[in-house]
């Protein structure tokens, strides 16, 4: 027998020039349909309930419009008013294309406005429903034009009295705006009946293994745990803050080495950011489950963990902007929107609060001064970023300062709302260009990197998923260059790359930004196995030291790779690493005041850089200079004419 469940909603939809002056919904009656075909032939029984205590039951979790775990055809309408507005399309903070009228709209829409009109939701087995929550349409513009629109993103949670047990739920709006329509986007709560002859169920479930802490932490339970996996594993991890955010909240990063707190000469230094965007929760979760992952599996002598461990000084920072995943925190999963806590407390966008060292970089290409007046890497900062006026986020500062001050190697940041990994160049080359391909000097490099990722997580490259929003980047194999994306000036990759040694990407590791916790032992298992991977790589390419003819460390020296136009610097030690794909390269190592030196160097494709040694002699000039200076004398400028033109004169009067 079919049950199908139709309740019908008060909802009162978003216009253009107005604001919804009701926010909520309103349960005015539930019409179940009893029949043993699909037809609805018989005489509904309509009964009303009035308010009741919703203690009394528990909630049920979002049943994964906004994941995708439902998928297109269990979402069904009465009308749609075009294809790219059709069932498919509402889904809970779903987003609108670049264009207001193109197949991917930011909703579900009916094609005519009449209380007739329905979106329905197949959960293809009896489940108890206990709610819904609505949201008004999304479109680009709208964020732009005008701020009262960001109301439309705002999402109400609606509890029924009592649950009720059925397989299909119908959401009927009853009324909206005379000049607008129904639009709405739709997540549905739900808990699936038990029921083990299901097939389709038990195939899609996905069941961990791993003993973790599967749950949203506020900040002061952030640094609880972070205390409690330092507690457990204090030979190897040490907790630290880089700074404070505009609140006055401390940004937590945990280090795991086996010799914490000390840069070890040859080994490579790694980096994993989340929530810098503070909305973007479910990367703050992944490196919270990491840390306790490592620290566990170190103990039970995991021998790749261990050895990760021990060649590597890892650095993980799980929450960039805690003020702004505080107040999403305090709204909760499913409601904060799609942009709740984004921003720092004063606004800022902290990924894209770099200086744009793109432009200068080019503009001093263009100006044929690289490499004569400038370097190809290491681009300072400009004066102005650095002054107190400039609108720069303490967080952002606190993050460079950070950046300059370890060697890191690789990094990755975690962000939301997608599934695909981005690489720099993140600015378009060309001026008011929104999208184009922008490639840096190590794109084969970063392709590499981000394919790493993307290959090994569950879903990135599974060509049979949908698509997130509105592109399809499982047809890219998960990955794209930043700029062909979407242009962004100042962004967190390209300043890494450009200011100091380490490349960056961005991974976006799930449609939902701000999953339930339910969702989070699955989310672990989309992404650990690439988190492992990714942290791997910065054992890629080649390593070495730079010393002299004493053997001492030479700090700042240049390793430039034949055909490759970007060049790293040595660390304090001397020591270097340099990201390459295997193949075979004349590498060059040089600094001030000493000769330069080449020499092939082989990468291969097994794991582990190979070592790439340099001993690089003092020249004549410098030696003259030092000799000069150490007995208080400086050395003769003079041009070589003048010099000829005074030996001259003093042999004529010689005669």
């Amino acid at each position: 027998m079919v049950t199908r469940v139709l309740f019908t909603l008060w909802h009162f939809c978003m216009t253009k020039h107005k604001a919804c002056p009701q926010r909520n919904i309103k349960v005015t009656r539930y019409t179940l349909h009893h029949s043993s075909q699909a037809s609805h032939t018989h005489d509904p029984l309509h009964y009303h309930h009035r308010l009741v205590c919703h203690s009394c039951y528990l909630e049920c979790p979002p049943m994964g419009l906004e994941t995708l775990k439902i998928d297109d055809f269990q979402l069904h309408a009465s009308t749609t008013k075009r294809y790219g507005l059709g069932a498919h399309r509402g889904r809970l903070n779903i987003q609108a294309g670049l264009y207001d009228d193109d197949l991917y709209d930011g909703a579900w829409c009916a094609g005519r406005d009449d209380p007739l009109q329905w979106f329905e939701v197949d959960a293809r087995r009896l489940t108890k429903f206990t709610g819904v929550i609505t949201q008004g349409r999304s479109s680009l513009w709208s964020l732009f034009v005008n701020l009262t629109y960001k109301e439309k993103e705002i999402p109400v949670r609606n509890i029924f009295p009592v649950p009720v047990v059925a397989r299909y739920i119908r959401v009927n709006p009853r009324s909206w705006f005379n000049s607008g329509n129904i639009c709405m986007r739709v997540e549905i709560l739900g808990c699936p009946m038990p029921d083990p002859n299901n097939y389709y169920h038990r195939r899609n479930e996905v069941i961990t293994t791993d003993d973790l802490d599967f749950r949203h932490h506020s900040y002061k339970e952030m640094r609880q745990l972070m205390k409690v996996v330092n507690e457990m594993c204090p030979n190897i991890t040490r907790i630290y803050n880089i700074g404070k955010s505009h609140s006055g909240l401390k940004l937590y990063a945990i280090e795991i080495s086996d010799n914490p707190g000390e840069h070890e000469l040859g080994e490579p230094e790694f980096r994993y950011t989340a929530g810098s965007h503070g909305n973007e929760v479910l990367g703050r979760e992944l490196l919270l489950l990491l840390m306790q992952f490592m620290c566990l599996e170190y103990l039970s002598g995991n021998q790749r963990i261990r050895h990760l461990v021990d060649e590597t000084r890892i650095h993980l920072l799980p929450s960039v902007n805690p003020d702004g995943y505080e107040k999403a925190f305090e709204v909760g999963s499913e409601l904060s929107g799609w942009s709740l806590g984004r921003w720092s407390n004063d606004g800022i966008d902290i990924h894209h609060n770099f200086p744009d060292l793109n432009s200068i970089l080019w503009e001093a290409e263009a100006k044929k001064w690289v490499p004569r007046k400038m370097f190809n890497h290491h681009v300072p900062i400009p004066e102005w970023y650095q002054s107190k006026n400039a609108s720069v986020a303490v967080e952002t500062r606190a993050l460079a300062a950070w950046m300059e001050k370890i060697p890191f190697v690789l990094g990755g940041n975690l962000q939301g709302g997608e599934l695909v990994v981005t690489f720099p160049y993140d600015k378009t080359r060309s001026q008011g260009v929104i999208r184009e391909q922008t490639p840096s000097p190590d794109d084969h490099v970063f392709r590499w990197l981000a394919f790493s990722y993307a290959s090994t997580h569950r879903l990135m490259t599974d060509a049979n998923r949908r698509a997130c929003h509105t592109e399809d980047f499982a047809k890219e194999d998960g990955t794209i260059n930043g700029a062909s994306w979407h242009t962004a000036a100042g962004s967190m990759n390209d300043f890494s790359y450009l200011h100091t040694n380490c490349f960056e990407l961005s991974m976006y590791v799930g449609c939902d930004k701000f999953p339930h916790e339910s969702e989070l032992p699955e989310e672990w298992e989309n992404n650990r196995e690439s988190l492992l991977v990714f942290m791997e790589q910065v054992h890629r390419g080649i390593k070495g030291v730079v010393r002299d003819l004493q053997g001492r460390g030479i700090a700042n020296a240049i390793i430039s790779v034949e055909g490759i136009n970007h060049d790293i610097r040595t660390a304090a030690d001397g020591d270097y690493w340099r990201l390459l794909n295997p193949g075979e390269y004349r590498v060059t190592a040089r600094a001030e005041g000493y000769s330069l030196i080449s020499r092939k160097c082989e990468v291969g494709y097994e794991m582990g850089a190979t070592r790439c040694d340099f001993t690089i002699i003092r020249t004549n000039l410098s030696r003259i200079k030092e000799i000069m200076e150490k007995f208080n004398k400086q050395p003769i400028r003079m041009p070589i004419r003048h010099l000829q033109a005074r030996r001259s004169r003093a042999r004529r009067l010689g005669t």
